[in-house]
């Protein structure tokens, strides 16, 4: 027989990552341990926030990576989630909290085969509840190919694909991205 699992409330969630050496994402009251990443997830992500960062200077908005949380409340489910985008922009000036952001205009998450699932369907829909959020990244670290997913003006979000040579939009923080820089200095092959 399973124990049953033990809740956290938010406060003792976010008390608690301030403590703890691995971050851990949160979800209806649970956590779950994040995993590290690889070399080339690190630099993916890196890159991205790095272009991001420098073309956003001035602009009020501001470039977060790895360890800054994104809480979303499902308004279905009445409940909380916490995640840890790998890239994350805010242009909200109210969006002040320390310790998360509830105001994201772009996300990105680099996929990794641990959490590419995760990050396709779960996040992706949980993430596109935000009413602030008009573009989410999904980035491979094993070739060259990005998935953009804008809001357009019907509310839906179709999925554009990316690949070497090809020039991304995003619209939400008003940049144009070559792929070919999201994958400077990574080298891509088979993941192991």
């Amino acid at each position: 027989m399973n124990p049953a699992p033990a809740f956290l409330s938010i406060s003792d969630y976010l008390q608690g990552e301030q403590r703890r050496p691995i971050r851990h994402e949160y979800l209806n009251g649970e956590i779950f341990a994040m995993t590290g990443g690889s070399e080339e997830h690190n630099r993916i992500a890196l890159n991205i926030a790095s272009l991001l960062k420098s073309h956003l200077r001035g602009s009020g908005c501001k470039t977060f990576i790895a360890d800054m949380k994104v809480q979303i409340q499902d308004a279905v489910n009445r409940s909380d989630i916490f995640y840890y985008p790998d890239v994350m922009v805010t242009c909200d000036p109210q969006d002040q909290q320390r310790y998360y952001k509830t105001r994201p205009c772009l996300i990105v998450e680099v996929l990794s085969p641990s959490t590419e699932k995760l990050d396709r369907r779960e996040k992706r829909l949980n993430y596109q509840t935000l009413p602030s959020l008009q573009d989410y990244l999904l980035v491979r670290q094993d070739r060259a190919e990005v998935e953009l997913y804008h809001r357009d003006d019907s509310g839906f979000w179709p999925p554009q694909r990316f690949t070497a040579g090809d020039i991304l939009p995003l619209k939400s923080v008003k940049v144009e991205m070559a792929v070919s820089e999201i994958y400077d200095e990574v080298v891509l092959g088979e993941l192991g």
